[in-house]
């Protein structure tokens, strides 16, 4: 269904402190010598904008921009190559009259789909959204069965045309699965295909990154449960849904701040995730080959410029990037 109203795009331009020349920062982790064929011995990660509340869902845009969340701002922000940074959408997720009862009242993952339309993980708005080129909004799911969805949290698009989602509580006010507010009774990883939503999974803890294998014969789902610290792999069956859910890693034993959150695969099926301490390099059988360690933890990344070799990381209050040596898979 439309929305009868269309959604303002606002660009005010934030002042330069939140943005201006890039500062090289952390460091990279090597743990298998094959990573040497991924991160360029040298690579810089580079500090392009801070003083953010907490950023999340970093997407391209293909007319050369970035987009991110600036979640407890309840905003879309927008990254230019010369450095500047505004805010593109607000608000991005909760839209009620009375003031919201969280702290993350804004979108959390966004995506494209094949058209290059702007897909939201509305997050607080409890739903999922999809900016159309004329500023208008179509909503793509927000109930299963006649009950709200908790707050979709990251989301990608099968080449087939169908949209896959997670679905945690992070968005409600007291993020718990005992909220007031939450009306199903188990956090679900969805499928929106031809206009109907389907329950794939439902036995995840709190699913939160999702990303496909390049041939899209898998689908991983990030855990973000500090007691069992998973990335999941799913076979995708030929009518869309899944089977034989494996546990791909377990970083459990991690002492490191942060949990398996925000992914992307590049072309050579290599699984990037953000966890604890960084954004966890993996090889398609599951080796971890070695982390990308920005000074603040990263919840999510995405490839971005013309080659598709840049990683960009919100992390915190900040936005980071570091250039690699394989295209990534993008929208």
């Amino acid at each position: 269904m439309k929305t009868n109203w269309k959604i303002f795009l606002v660009l005010v331009v934030i002042p330069m402190s939140m943005g201006g020349q890039p500062q090289n920062v952390g460091t990279v982790l090597r743990l298998d010598p094959a990573l040497d064929e991924i991160v360029p011995a040298g690579a810089k990660i580079e500090k392009l904008a801070g003083g953010f509340k907490f950023t999340e869902g970093p997407i391209w845009i293909r007319e050369g921009y970035l987009l991110f969340s600036d979640i407890p701002d309840n905003a879309i922000m927008k990254w230019a190559p010369e450095g500047t940074v505004s805010v593109f959408m607000k608000p991005s997720g909760y839209r009620g009259k009375a003031p919201f009862k969280g702290i993350e009242s804004g979108s959390n993952g966004l995506t494209l789909d094949k058209q290059g339309r702007l897909t939201i993980a509305e997050h607080a708005g409890r739903r999922v959204t999809r900016l159309g080129k004329d500023g208008k909004l179509t909503v793509l799911a927000e109930r299963y069965e006649g009950k709200r969805l908790n707050s979709p949290n990251d989301l990608v698009w099968k080449s087939d045309g169908s949209l896959y989602f997670t679905d945690p509580p992070y968005g409600l006010p007291t993020q718990s699965d005992n909220d007031p507010e939450k009306e199903l009774p188990f956090n679900g990883v969805f499928r929106v295909a031809k206009g109907k939503l389907q329950l794939l999974v439902k036995d995840l803890t709190w699913p939160n990154g999702i990303a496909f294998s390049p041939d899209e014969k898998y689908l991983y789902v990030a855990v973000s449960d500090e007691a069992k610290k998973i990335w999941m792999r799913y076979e995708v069956k030929p009518d869309g849904t899944l089977a034989n859910g494996k546990v791909f890693f377990d970083a459990t034993s991690s002492t490191e701040d942060g949990a398996p959150d925000g992914m992307k695969v590049d072309q050579k099926g290599n699984v990037y995730g953000t966890g604890p301490g960084g954004v966890w390099i993996f090889s398609p059988e599951g080796r971890q080959l070695g982390t990308i360690k920005p000074p603040e933890v990263p919840a999510n990344c995405g490839w971005g410029d013309a080659d598709g070799k840049t990683l960009y990381m919100t992390a915190r209050t900040g936005l980071y990037r570091i250039r690699l040596m394989i295209p990534g898979i993008r929208p």
